[in-house]
């Protein structure tokens, strides 16, 4: 791989690890329970991601990934892509998600930057595009979702930071946290009635 297709792997490849990892050690009801009012869980992120993987880094550059879409099917129900059904496991949509990763990172092995594909989603004006942005939009997608992941697994349990050997967060006691966000509460409540 080229230098440049190199680092936009890593990135992607970073934000896979991160948002897989906010698994880690979590019941099935966990890791399926819709925490926001959307309904954002974490196994429905690493479903979603798996599945427009494949047709970022798969469909668009005509190479399909051989197995039926996981809910983003036109006939797939609204948000079918967003969570597990009970028919879905955990291994299941694991081993779903190393399969679609397999798919989309032979993809980028194989095509250089200024390979050019079709999204026929996107306008026909901009249809049209090269790995180099798809890359960019993919790993930026997966980021985003990491983050929505830090988000609900904060939220579940408490665990926090990119990933458990580097948190990206201080290294401070629970009491710490507590009176720093009690802190930003106080700050916050005096622009409440502006």
């Amino acid at each position: 791989m080229s230098d440049a297709k190199d680092d936009l792997h890593h990135y992607l490849l970073a934000g896979r690890e991160a948002l897989l990892w906010k698994l880690d050690g979590l019941s099935d009801y966990d890791v399926r329970r819709p925490i926001t009012p959307t309904g954002t869980n974490l196994l429905g992120l690493v479903k979603h991601v798996a599945g427009t993987s494949v047709d970022y880094l798969g469909l668009v550059f005509g190479r399909p990934f051989g197995e039926p879409s996981r809910g983003l099917g036109e006939d797939d129900e609204d948000n079918a892509d967003m969570w597990a059904t009970a028919d879905e496991s955990r291994a299941d949509l694991l081993a779903y998600w190393h399969r679609a990763w397999a798919h989309a990172d032979a993809t980028v092995a194989a095509l250089d930057l200024d390979a050019t594909g079709t999204v026929p989603w996107w306008p026909p004006d901009r249809a049209t595009v090269t790995l180099h942005r798809v890359l960019v939009h993919v790993a930026t997608e997966v980021h985003r979702h990491a983050g929505h992941a830090d988000i609900v697994r904060e939220t579940i349990d408490g665990t926090a930071g990119l990933r458990d050997s580097a948190s990206n967060l201080p290294d401070r006691q629970p009491d710490w946290w507590e009176r720093y966000r009690n802190r930003l509460e106080d700050t916050a409540r005096r622009f409440r009635d502006q």
